[in-house]
């Protein structure tokens, strides 16, 4: 005699009076947040798109500063290369400027003295077209202020009829391109006359006397 062994067909022990749906498990109720928020989505789907959106403009206004500051950082290396270049190209025309004004001392002498005549004359003329158009503009005249800054004093004096000190003469002309000074004029200078009455304030003071003896009777 064999024993029964129970087959798959028997169910589990349910308590009496309960109805077969009381044995399956039951699905947990959801919170009230996940109802809210299920609400909200359903309600309002352009949220997400918002903030998707603000993103995106965030990202814009930073790849746009950063492209204007490239612009100005390009724009100040372009000012800089150009003012080198410049500084570099002035720079080099002065040094091979100042090689060639002993040549133009001579002319100048040979003029002063009546030489400069024949093809000299026209070499010389050539020349001095040349550096005028390289820039070279030549300063000091007599009669003018004494400037330290272009003007390097050689000879000093007195003299009464100056009020300030002078240049008196010009015994080498300066030249200079632009701003730059590529040689002082050298000059001969003079100075008032120490306790000496400015000429100005001697006729100044005749003037004054001579209204003066008019207006006595």
């Amino acid at each position: 005699m064999t024993e029964e062994t129970p087959g798959f067909d028997e169910k589990p022990d349910v308590p009496s009076g309960a109805t077969p749906d009381d044995a399956e498990p039951k699905a947990a109720a959801p919170s009230e947040e996940e109802e809210a928020a299920a609400a909200a989505g359903d309600t309002d789907p352009t949220v997400g798109l918002t903030a998707q959106l603000d993103q995106v403009r965030t990202a814009l206004s930073e790849r746009t500063a950063d492209l204007q500051r490239l612009q100005a950082e390009y724009q100040n290396y372009r000012r800089r290369v150009e003012r080198d270049r410049v500084t570099v190209k002035e720079i080099a025309v002065a040094n091979l400027l100042s090689e060639i004004l002993p040549v133009l001392d001579d002319v100048g002498r040979a003029r002063e003295h009546g030489e400069l005549v024949g093809g000299f004359k026209s070499v010389a003329e050539s020349l001095e077209t040349v550096v005028a158009k390289l820039g070279l503009q030549q300063f000091g005249k007599e009669g003018e202020p004494f400037d330290p800054t272009i003007h390097e004093a050689l000879m000093h004096s007195y003299a009464p009829d100056v009020t300030e000190t002078t240049c008196v003469a010009i015994l080498q002309p300066g030249y200079r391109i632009g701003e730059r000074t590529i040689r002082p004029a050298r000059v001969a200078v003079a100075e008032p006359q120490p306790g000496a009455t400015p000429a100005a304030a001697k006729e100044e003071k005749t003037d004054d006397e001579e209204s003066g003896g008019t207006e006595e009777v």
